[in-house]
C-alpha cells in the first residue's frame, strides 16, 4: 500500500506542474469577480501562435499579451461580449476557439469533415480496387473456367499434369 502512494505521489509531482494554467502571477487582477470574468473570456481565446490553446493554457509570449489586453478592456469597463468582438476585430474570426458559423469561416467547420469524407472514399476506393486486381471471387473464377474451348482445356490439363510430374 505503501508503494502505490509513493507512486501516487510521484506522479502528482510530476504532473502538477504541467496542469497549472500558463497565467503568470503578475497578470491576475486584484478584484476576485474581473479575474474571474477575464479567466472565462482567456478560455474562449485562441492562442495564435500554438492554435489549439486558449490563451490561458498557453505559454507564447503572445499569448501573454492578449492576457493583459482582455484584462485592461475587463478593468476598462467593458462587458465580456464587448472583449470578445474587440478581439476578434483586432485578430480576426479565427481568435475564437468556437468561431461562429459564417461565410469567412466556413472553411473551419466544412474543411475537417470534408476532409475525413474525402479520406475516407480515398481508402474504400482503393481496397475496391486492391480487390478487383487480386482476380475476384470464386464467383468469377468459376464462371471464366466454365468459358474455356475443349482445346484450351487440353492445354490446361496437359500444363496441370507436367508441373505434377
Amino acid at each position: 500500500m505503501k508503494l502505490k502512494a509513493l507512486i501516487g505521489a510521484l506522479i502528482l509531482g510530476v504532473a502538477l506542474p504541467f496542469a497549472a494554467a500558463a497565467l503568470e502571477p503578475s497578470e491576475v487582477l486584484s478584484d476576485p469577480a474581473l479575474e474571474a470574468r477575464a479567466r472565462e473570456v482567456g478560455k474562449q481565446l485562441r492562442c495564435v501562435v500554438c492554435q489549439n490553446q486558449s490563451i490561458d493554457d498557453s505559454n507564447a509570449e503572445l499569448a501573454g499579451d492578449m492576457r493583459l489586453l482582455v484584462r485592461e478592456r475587463i478593468q476598462a469597463g467593458d462587458s465580456n461580449s464587448e472583449v470578445l468582438a474587440y478581439m476578434v476585430d483586432r485578430y480576426g474570426d479565427y481568435v475564437l476557439l468556437n468561431p461562429p458559423f459564417k461565410a469567412s469561416t466556413v472553411v473551419l467547420w466544412v474543411g475537417p469533415p470534408a476532409i475525413g469524407i474525402l479520406g475516407l472514399l480515398w481508402v474504400v476506393s482503393f481496397y475496391r480496387r486492391r480487390a478487383g486486381d487480386a482476380g475476384g471471387d470464386d464467383v468469377g473464377q468459376t464462371s471464366q473456367a466454365a468459358t474455356l474451348s475443349d482445346e484450351e482445356r487440353r492445354r490446361l490439363n496437359a500444363l496441370l499434369k507436367d508441373d505434377n510430374e
